[in-house]
């Protein structure tokens, strides 16, 4: 077998492997949009995802990232841009599953092969009742402060009175 023939499989096995462990957490895709025409290989895109908070009952988050087109992107090689847009609202009586920690992950992506991922945060706002997200992605050697917020009040749901977050998310 060729060095290159080698080269080839490894590529091969770690965007198998890379597209194995996204999918396990992969958010709901709700529309792609094409930003950069490539003519022999896939566009350059902005996805947007949709996602439940896993902890928090009837808040839902919806976030937009840039995608690498290129072969690079196509077989996972590309670095991902570090921007996201970030938006979250609550749907439904606001339900917390268990105790939380200020600023605990909710979400995390890949956003290249080994050293960058985003993240998505959340927290208590408890003077006014509100939940506040954060997406942001962070790299091995130097992070980017490129990021985006959304707070979530916490409004009652028909006859229920509204939870409050500083009863579930501790400093």
């Amino acid at each position: 077998m060729t060095f290159s023939m080698r080269v080839l499989l490894a590529a091969a096995a770690l965007f198998a492997a890379s597209t194995t462990l996204a999918q396990a957490d992969n958010p709901d895709l709700i529309f792609k949009k094409t930003t950069v025409w490539k003519f022999l290989s896939p566009d350059h895109k902005i996805g947007t995802y949709g996602i439940d908070d896993p902890e928090v009952e009837g808040v839902a988050c919806h976030f937009s990232v840039p995608e690498k087109g290129g072969w690079k992107g196509w077989l996972g090689l590309a670095e991902e841009l570090s921007q996201a847009s970030l938006s979250c609202k609550q749907y439904g009586p606001v339900k917390f599953k268990r105790k939380l920690e200020q600023g605990e992950e909710m979400f995390s992506q890949r956003r290249s092969i080994f050293f960058k991922r985003m993240q998505i945060v959340r927290g208590c706002d408890a003077k006014r009742n509100m939940l506040v997200y954060l997406v942001y992605t962070d790299k091995l050697i130097e992070g980017s402060p490129e990021n985006s917020t959304s707070t979530v009040p916490i409004l009652p749901w028909g006859n229920d009175p509204p939870a409050k977050c500083s009863e579930w998310i501790t400093e």
